[in-house]
């Protein structure tokens, strides 16, 4: 068999299967709060991107996720991939954060450019990360090696 390994971003909280299922059936809230007052949490009730409501025991969950707020560079990445902003928690600039930038075109305005634009007038470029600055310009960014190995990165709201 192949390996393979999953990445998505999901909202959770501690609850019982029994709180998801009265959760997915949309129970009464006052319902809701006897069911909290009378069973202890074993596990994580999670909510996908699509609103799809499931519960997951606490072991099989936190071997399979991390919470945004600590993550590698590697699930930073993968952030980004999916539309999101990240940081590192120990930037000192207000209001820094990353994004991918996918590969398109733009249209040649210097000569450079225009010698290897097509026949459109239009020079190919490959995705690249960006980072919004300090000073609030947009710049492409390169990881250093302490980047890469910290795991302090957050995704940005």
């Amino acid at each position: 068999m192949k390996k393979y390994i999953g990445t998505k971003i999901i909202e959770a909280r501690p609850g019982t299967m029994a709180e998801a299922q009265a959760i997915k059936s949309n129970l009464p809230e006052s319902m809701m709060k006897e069911i909290r007052e009378t069973t202890e949490p074993d596990g994580y009730i999670v909510k996908y991107p699509d609103g799809y409501i499931s519960w997951s025991p606490k072991e099989v969950f936190e071997e399979a996720y991390r919470e945004c707020d600590n993550m590698t560079f590697g699930l930073a990445l993968e952030a980004m991939k999916k539309g999101h902003k990240v940081a590192r928690k120990g930037w000192n600039g207000k209001g820094m954060f990353l994004y991918l930038v996918p590969a398109n075109r733009y249209t040649a305005l210097t000569d450079a450019a225009k010698q290897i634009a097509g026949e459109d007038g239009k020079v190919e470029y490959g995705a690249y990360i960006a980072m919004k600055t300090a000073q609030g310009n947009v710049v492409p960014w390169l990881a250093s090696q302490t980047d890469m190995l910290t795991e302090d990165w957050v995704i940005v709201e």
